[in-house]
């Protein structure tokens, strides 16, 4: 059985293609992405501080990953990745982030499954329709006919795009990352001068 909490070794890092170049200054769109805390958000609304981490996919405890998925540069690592949201959370709330949210083209039944066995203290988004793929132009890839997220983490202050992380790699490393950036950044934030 794989361990999805863990990295395996050799995994090949993406390279920054430029898919994200044109996020940071964009507005984060509106329109109404499904929670796994019940109801919609609507990412454009999100006052304050807010950290949204797309990923690909996460895996589930005993079903197979897609066919050569750790051989797809930056596919592996969403469990990890979360898990590094999770353990960094409070940090992060002390740092002023008002919202955390991990967003995916998976429905929200399959992300509720993994937002509990990971005990994650933050709702996951579901973008099934694609939408916000679009609206944004942000990189996806196409897996066994589905489209999903490249890893890219976005930093918006009231709704505003003030920090593109990508290409992610190590997943495992993204939250410690976006916490030295906030601490970095933490007066500028404040001020909203970016």
């Amino acid at each position: 059985m794989t361990d999805f909490t863990i990295l395996p070794e050799g995994l090949e890092a993406p390279v920054d293609d430029g898919g994200a170049s044109h996020l940071a200054g964009r507005r984060l769109p509106s329109l109404l992405l499904s929670s796994t805390a019940g109801g919609q958000i609507d990412p454009s609304r999100l006052k304050g501080v807010a950290v949204l981490y797309l990923y690909p996919m996460t895996g589930r405890p005993g079903l197979p990953l897609p066919g050569g998925w750790n051989e797809i540069p930056g596919a592996r690592g969403c469990t990890p990745q979360a898990c590094g949201f999770r353990d960094h959370f409070e940090e992060l709330r002390k740092l002023g982030v008002a919202h955390v949210f991990g967003i995916s083209t998976q429905t929200t039944a399959y992300q509720r499954e993994a937002a509990e066995r990971l005990h994650l203290p933050f709702p996951l988004l579901s973008d099934a329709a694609v939408d916000l793929a679009e609206m944004l132009d942000v990189p996806a890839f196409d897996v066994d006919g589905d489209t999903l997220f490249k890893r890219l983490t976005l930093i918006a202050k009231d709704g505003e795009i003030v920090k593109v992380f990508y290409p992610v790699f190590p997943p495992d490393r993204n939250a410690e990352d976006v916490v030295d950036w906030l601490v970095e950044h933490r007066e500028a934030l404040s001020r909203a001068d970016l």
